[in-house]
């Protein structure tokens, strides 16, 4: 388990490494705009297994997923003209949309605002997964040396630890189900 420090405006060397762990279907803890999360290729399906293994998560509970814009969020959802009025009200922000999925059945998403996940999703151009870095049953935390010590000395560890201090109080994303007429709050 590497822990990188993220510290001052220029990031360029972690961002680089990042995106690069990302890419050989590495597990990364990052910094977001809600809680410390859990990072990988959404598109690698090696990946995706050993988050799940890390997270000690059902492997039949999905995981949201963060897309960089919109053009990316429409190549993995269906999203009608008024979801998406409604998406770019709330689009970056700490809201997860519960779509369609072009693959069937439906798909979490969500546009971080949060510059260094944003920068990452621009570098690696892939949706990332964006599920809270802690182990199932423990909430998630913005608290580094919480999340740190919840994967120290376990067998599954994440392999990079994006470390940014402690991020702003806050709570994980809130949920809403745009499949249904009206749209239904999951989680507040």
């Amino acid at each position: 388990m590497e822990i990188l420090k993220l510290k001052g405006p220029d990031h360029r060397e972690v961002l680089n490494k990042a995106a690069k762990a990302v890419r050989e279907g590495r597990i990364l803890v990052c910094p977001t705009d809600t809680v410390y999360g859990l990072i990988c290729d959404a598109g690698n399906r090696e990946a995706l297994k050993r988050l799940f293994e890390v997270k000690s998560r059902d492997k039949n509970k999905p995981v949201p997923l963060f897309v960089k814009d919109m053009k990316m969020a429409k190549k993995i959802a269906r999203i009608d003209k008024e979801q998406e009025l409604f998406l770019k009200k709330v689009w970056p922000g700490k809201l997860t949309a519960v779509l369609k999925s072009k693959k069937g059945g439906t798909v979490g998403l969500r546009i971080p605002d949060y510059k260094f996940i944003n920068q990452l999703l621009l570098e690696t151009g892939r949706p990332l997964t964006g599920t809270s870095a802690n182990i199932s049953g423990i909430p998630g935390s913005t608290k580094i040396k919480e999340v740190v010590s919840q994967f120290q000395g376990r067998k599954n560890q994440p392999d990079l630890i994006i470390n940014a201090g402690n991020l702003k109080k806050s709570q994980a994303s809130t949920v809403v189900d745009l499949t249904v007429l009206p749209p239904k709050i999951i989680r507040p």
